[in-house]
């Protein structure tokens, strides 16, 4: 990352922080990609949730980092990864940076790892590059009416206010930490799951220039995510599905995904909510290695 962009405050134990420059010759809606490097053995790439970044899995790596080489990828415009004027945060867009990713790097045989928004972007990935995709982990995709404003009353009058014409880009602007904290923690079972430090972590990417418009942007993407489950039946790769039972979605939601993927494995965690990678990183560690 350049000089002038902020660090994180948040050292995830035996990774090292590496850039992916754009493709020469692309068409500067391409930014820098920063992701995070752990551990030796197959391949697994970690996609994280809306409003986050590669540290959302700082608890889950070091569980993971014997069995896998573990890739956790700063999407497109968040976390450290180049914020791009004009760039597009829809379903499509935010794809593209991971199979860059997958692409760039060469990488074969691939455990896909997604939560939420990244749930949903392991499995269109997957569709897209079957060749290189061993499996796919999603975790409570994020694709249904509402997203995060089901947190709670104070998420859908931000959320609607981030989303209002006018003054939305002004309120996307505004973060402050009381706020940005019961959002979060209306997306997990154990509210003490979330540690202050991976909040005040947030809050600093939240200060980068251009982040306000990154973050508009993906909560605009809503309707490409929803849209992108039309995808999901082109995967050819295993998945399983985990949801929280207390996650955003509704049984409805669950089962509509089932339907879909008749021939995945599904979990469901007790008394977990939306951010299962937060808190039960143990879970997802079992289920990963136990089929490295």
């Amino acid at each position: 990352m350049p000089a002038h962009e902020p660090r994180p405050s948040i050292h995830v134990p035996g990774t090292t922080s590496h850039t992916l420059a754009p493709r020469p010759g692309s068409d500067g809606r391409q930014g820098t990609l920063r992701y995070l490097k752990a551990g030796t053995g197959a391949p697994l790439v970690l996609l994280h949730t809306v409003r986050t970044q590669a540290e959302h899995f700082r608890h889950l790596i070091p569980l993971i980092a014997d069995r896998y080489t573990v890739y956790a990828l700063d999407l497109p415009g968040m976390g450290y990864s180049e914020i791009v004027p004009g760039a597009s945060y829809d379903e499509p867009a935010m794809r593209a940076g991971v199979e860059r990713l997958l692409t760039e790097l060469d990488l074969h045989d691939v455990t896909l790892v997604g939560e939420s928004m990244g749930a949903v972007l392991a499995l269109t990935t997957a569709a897209d590059l079957p060749e290189r995709v061993r499996r796919v982990v999603a975790v409570n995709t994020y694709d249904f009416r509402g997203g995060i404003a089901r947190s709670g009353l104070l998420a859908r009058v931000v959320v609607s206010g981030v989303l209002a014409p006018g003054v939305g880009p002004v309120i996307a602007g505004v973060e402050p930490k009381p706020a940005l904290t019961k959002i979060f923690q209306g997306g997990l079972g154990d509210r003490s799951a979330l540690r202050e430090d991976y909040v005040d972590e947030l809050l600093q990417v939240g200060k980068r220039p251009g982040y306000p418009t990154v973050a508009r942007g993906v909560y605009q993407a809503l309707p490409s995510l929803i849209a992108a489950r039309a995808r999901y039946p082109e995967v050819k790769a295993p998945v399983h599905l985990v949801y929280g039972e207390k996650d955003w979605s509704r049984p409805s939601d669950r089962e509509a995904n089932r339907r879909l993927l008749p021939a995945a494995d599904f979990t469901q965690v007790p008394k977990a909510g939306h951010f299962i990678a937060l808190e039960r990183p143990e879970l997802l560690a079992d289920l990963l290695n136990t089929t490295a």
